[in-house]
């Protein structure tokens, strides 16, 4: 495992990282019993992940309180990052203040822990991106108490990146980021200018960038927002990433290398729910794109997109 700084935090985290959404999910893709997702948490400490990426909202709490059955006994050799702002009982949307610090503080006991290396506001409205916002000075104020190590915000488009930076103190980010989904790359130089430390969220395209899925597949639960128009366009974009990647690893490996080409990125969160899964998203390591390979990369998403304008749904 080779290990990256994460921005000005100084901290060392695992190029691929841990992606704990699918953690304690007895109901969807297949569930997870306790005693795998254990299983899987061991493995992937064993081939030197330290840094797992969780939430409340996640498998309604059981991927904290997983994380922190597993990982509590090491808990200073590892990075874990938790965020707020959805409420695990019902998902609704609470950027509050008041529901920040009730929220972090049951993370807190869920993680057996009594700070997080980073906390992330979870996909806030973008008025609550800015550093006027209430929730700012709250995390602010958890970081001076020594509950939070460093503070920053899960977000998808560059306007969002370029909001938050230029006007809050974060030093992380985590962003959609993926061969499918490219807007944020195009806040980078904030990112350098800034030293801020980026995680990438949904590095597969919600499996699509496995291979997985093609023009003829059809999903249900969260999936189900997808029309068929949209599953043949996303179909098409694999089928020519395929195309163009070589053949001696798995289209998934390269689509996080491409990722991992990109200096500004710490690491990558892939979710994992297999040790399979888990082996084969570690041999990314090390794997990176030339600079002619990923231009065709970044060439065929802005030609696929009308150069952004037609961004894939989410």
């Amino acid at each position: 495992m080779k290990l990256r700084r994460l921005g000005k935090t100084e901290l060392q985290v695992s190029e691929v990282s841990f992606g704990a959404w699918q953690l304690g999910n007895y109901d969807q893709w297949g569930g997870m019993t306790d005693a795998d997702a254990l299983n899987l948490v061991r493995k992937a400490r064993g081939l030197g992940c330290n840094l797992f990426d969780t939430a409340p909202n996640y498998a309604k709490t059981n991927s904290e309180r997983l994380l922190g059955e597993a990982l509590h006994r090491e808990r200073a050799e590892v990075v874990i990052v938790s965020k707020f702002g959805h409420r695990p009982d019902d998902g609704r949307a609470d950027f509050s203040a008041d529901w920040f610090w009730k929220s972090l503080h049951g993370s807190l006991t869920r993680l057996k822990t009594d700070y997080l290396d980073v906390v992330l506001a979870h996909s806030p409205p973008f008025e609550v991106l800015n550093g006027q916002h209430e929730i700012w000075s709250a995390m602010q104020n958890a970081q001076k108490q020594g509950k939070v190590r460093f503070f920053g915000a899960s977000v998808d488009y560059a306007k969002d990146v370029r909001e938050v930076l230029n006007t809050t103190e974060s030093q992380v980010l985590e962003l959609m980021f993926s061969v499918a989904h490219q807007d944020v790359r195009f806040a980078f130089d904030l990112v350098r200018k800034n030293d801020v430390g980026v995680l990438t969220k949904v590095p597969l395209d919600s499996g699509w960038l496995s291979g997985k899925y093609d023009a003829t597949s059809r999903f249900d639960g969260v999936r189900s927002r997808w029309s068929s128009e949209e599953i043949a366009r996303r179909a098409q974009f694999v089928d020519r990433f395929r195309e163009i990647m070589p053949k001696d690893r798995s289209m998934a490996q390269y689509a996080l290398a491409y990722l991992l080409s990109y200096p500004e990125v710490s690491a990558v969160i892939p979710g994992m729910r297999s040790p399979e899964q888990l082996q084969a998203n570690v041999s990314a390591v090390g794997l990176q794109l030339s600079a002619e390979q990923l231009e065709t990369v970044e060439d065929l998403w802005v030609e696929l997109t009308n150069n952004g304008k037609d961004l894939y749904p989410w």
